[in-house]
């Protein structure tokens, strides 16, 4: 459930609203990907003819490439799309190209394994940090999101042995926005209007008929004004202990932002269960905007 109130003085009215999925666009556990519990096969043991040369492997991509990706393509495990003009429209930017380790204890890891994954999941979200700039709660509140790619299988064979770290911004659900060139869009999170464009918006109230989240720069009603933590350990807390860690806490927010007036609206959205085992411990406050 998500819940939704308006207060006149002191509580007028309590609205219950449907709860919301999981945020779209941001990556999950390493099972959302194909992983392989195994090593990779052996490598052939027939040798090349005397004299010809060793194939080439598949080159690094771009440090800092642009890329016109849908949202399918950008939460794919693998990307062969190729870089376009950063002049030019874009919906992708590299921000980090590393190199995958996948060598663990003598054993040759497959680059699609758990362990091998998890180093994205680790490195891509701190790197966008250090490239977008801003505090936790800056980031939380945008919808500038990590992507990752690493070699296919067959490239891997190759000795590919990278990982390619972008930025996207989620307009609305399974859309991505154009991104600015990467001048404007390395520290952008420092910038005291940040949020104005690529914050987290809704067209309707969080879990009322007719809300979807959309970037602000679009057309809105509603707009998450910051996050509030949830104390907890690995296991989910359950609806009830989420609903109330940041009710109060969400209803002074908001009336403090709007000036104390008499009558004002707010929205609580709690994380789900879903988002909890991902790792969000916070949830959202909204208010009208």
């Amino acid at each position: 459930m998500r819940t939704l109130r308006t207060t006149a003085g002191v509580l007028a009215a309590v609205i219950a609203l449907a709860s919301c999925t999981a945020d779209e666009g941001t990556r999950g556990s390493a099972t959302d990907r194909p992983a392989s519990a195994g090593t990779s096969p052996s490598p052939s043991t027939s040798s090349t003819t005397s004299g010809a040369a060793a194939p080439e492997s598949p080159a690094r991509p771009p440090a800092k490439g642009c890329y016109v990706l849908g949202f399918d393509a950008a939460t794919a495990p693998t990307n062969d799309n190729r870089p376009v003009p950063c002049s030019k429209r874009h919906t992708a930017q590299t921000y980090h190209v590393g190199r995958l380790d996948t060598v663990v204890d003598g054993h040759l890891l497959a680059v699609d394994s758990q362990v091998a994954q998890r180093q994205l999941e680790r490195t891509c979200p701190r790197k966008l940090a250090e490239y977008v700039g801003g505090s936790p709660e800056a980031r939380a509140l945008s919808r500038l999101k990590a992507v990752w790619f690493s070699p296919t299988i067959e490239q891997s064979d190759q000795g590919a042995s990278w990982f390619r770290c972008d930025v996207v911004a989620v307009a609305r659900p399974s859309t991505l926005a154009p991104l600015p060139p990467p001048r404007g869009l390395r520290g952008v999170l420092d910038r005291a209007d940040a949020l104005d464009e690529v914050g987290l918006c809704g067209t309707a109230a969080p879990g009322a008929r007719g809300f979807e989240r959309v970037i602000c720069s679009r057309r809105h009603a509603w707009r998450a004004i910051s996050t509030i933590g949830i104390s907890g350990g690995a296991q989910y807390p359950g609806v009830s202990q989420v609903r109330e860690a940041g009710e109060s806490e969400c209803r002074d927010r908001v009336q403090a932002a709007t000036g104390s007036p008499e009558r004002f609206s707010y929205g609580w959205e709690w994380p789900t269960r879903e988002q909890w085992r991902a790792g969000q411990r916070f949830g959202y406050c909204w208010a009208p905007d």
